[in-house]
């Protein structure tokens, strides 16, 4: 069984999960983008330790505080680079927002759709879902039926696609073709708001009534 742990941080609430294994201790952190000080408690109190922190997208408020983590931790990130333009426009981001720049954080390892990442006994899959960002991708654990989906699919909608990088109809094939095929009962964590289920979304989200 996992430790999983989601933190709402910052002030766009980035739900930041936190997936431990019991019997190795180690862990994985998805979108720390604020409050580090409060993962890092987390993490304290199941004693765990981080040996990958993983960013589904290079917004602001999912990869703000990546550096903060990699230096309180020594765990390498890793993202797609096909949002390594966006992670080099923190400072645009950042004046969006009005919020100060973070510091710039460095890639470590490039995923892709099809990697596999370990934690302790439990394997996650890299989905390549593009559309929100070029980069975004989702983590799918099949031992857990878990999907940590990032901003691609959320409860009773989908990730924006106004902002640089965005595309509408992308992001609705990638829902087609990586996340609706998976079981009906996999827990769905977006990166903002409630969890959900792949046949919640399937049935009664408005924005994947063309899909099915």
């Amino acid at each position: 069984l996992m430790i999983h742990e989601t933190l709402p941080v910052g002030m766009l609430q980035c739900n930041c999960s936190i997936l431990g294994d019991e019997t190795t201790h180690q862990a994985m952190v998805v979108d720390p983008g604020d409050e580090i000080d409060q993962i890092l408690q987390t993490l304290a109190r199941h004693s765990l330790t981080v040996t990958a922190i993983v960013i589904t997208h290079a917004h602001i408020d999912h990869i703000g505080g990546a550096q903060k983590l990699k230096l309180a931790t020594g765990a390498p990130v890793y993202m797609n680079l096909e949002d390594s333009e966006l992670q080099e426009m923190l400072d645009v981001q950042a004046g969006w927002l009005g919020v100060p720049t973070p510091e710039a954080v460095a890639i470590d390892v490039p995923v892709k759709d099809g990697d596999k990442l370990v934690i302790g006994a439990t394997e996650m899959h890299v989905l390549h879902t593009p559309g929100h960002t070029q980069g975004s991708i989702c983590l799918w654990l099949p031992a857990e039926r878990k999907l940590i989906a990032g901003d691609t699919l959320f409860r009773d909608s989908i990730g924006r696609t106004d902002l640089p990088g965005g595309d509408g109809r992308q992001i609705l094939q990638s829902i087609h073709d990586q996340l609706l095929p998976l079981p009906g009962d996999t827990e769905v964590f977006p990166g903002h708001g409630d969890p959900t289920t792949i046949a919640r979304e399937k049935r009664s989200n408005f924005f994947l009534q063309r899909l099915s």
